[in-house]
């Protein structure tokens, strides 16, 4: 069974509750996309068994709290928190080499793109919560409002697209696609946004 039909049925069964779980699990690293999650809870709604709105507040209440624990563990444990036994899955040399480069190039906005980088979501956060890369202020201001463009997409996606599934899983795949797209595009962005302003600085010192 695919897990998209799987979530559906499992939702559907126990509702809000459901949904609210495996988001938070998904924080924790659970091998379930978390679009795919959303999407489920989206069906759901639009099968009349939840209401989308609250599914909405439901799977931003689960994206955040996931996330937060994530990074609140990094941060009250420091450097301890990766020889936890499920960080150490998570966490391997590369990913960390590869999550300390990018916080050394983009600062706090590492956070932002973390949220569509499914692969590298929970060693970013944690990362960012050990080495105390940014604030707690900071991290819940730039991953609430990355969550504010991503969840709505996927359940409202769910929902339009409850009666129609091949419809759905077309756009599914185009959503993932513009999501990467999208994410490009906001790092060529902030690359381009710190040379001009690097720049800037040596014309001013000169």
């Amino acid at each position: 069974m695919e897990p998209l039909t799987w979530l559906v049925s499992f939702f559907t069964e126990y509702g809000y509750w459901a949904v609210f779980g495996v988001l938070l699990a998904c924080g924790f690293g659970l091998p379930i996309p978390e679009d795919i999650s959303l999407v489920a809870g989206g069906i759901i709604s639009g099968l009349q068994f939840t209401h989308v709105h609250t599914m909405f507040f439901v799977g931003m209440a689960g994206v955040l709290l996931g996330d937060g624990v994530v990074f609140l563990t990094g941060r009250l444990l420091g450097q301890r928190a990766f020889s936890l036994p499920l960080v150490r899955r998570l966490m391997t040399p590369e990913r960390y080499t590869a999550v300390q480069g990018k916080f050394a190039r983009h600062g706090r906005w590492v956070i932002f793109a973390g949220r569509f980088m499914p692969g590298l979501r929970t060693p970013i956060f944690l990362t960012a919560g050990a080495t105390r890369q940014v604030g707690i202020l900071q991290f819940f201001l730039m991953d609430g409002f990355a969550a504010l463009i991503s969840v709505p997409v996927w359940v409202y996606l769910g929902y339009l697209g409850a009666d129609n599934r091949e419809w759905l899983l077309r756009m599914i795949k185009r959503g993932q696609a513009a999501s990467l797209i999208f994410l490009a595009l906001i790092i060529l962005a902030a690359l381009v946004f710190f040379y001009l302003r690097k720049r800037n600085r040596k014309q001013w010192q000169t």
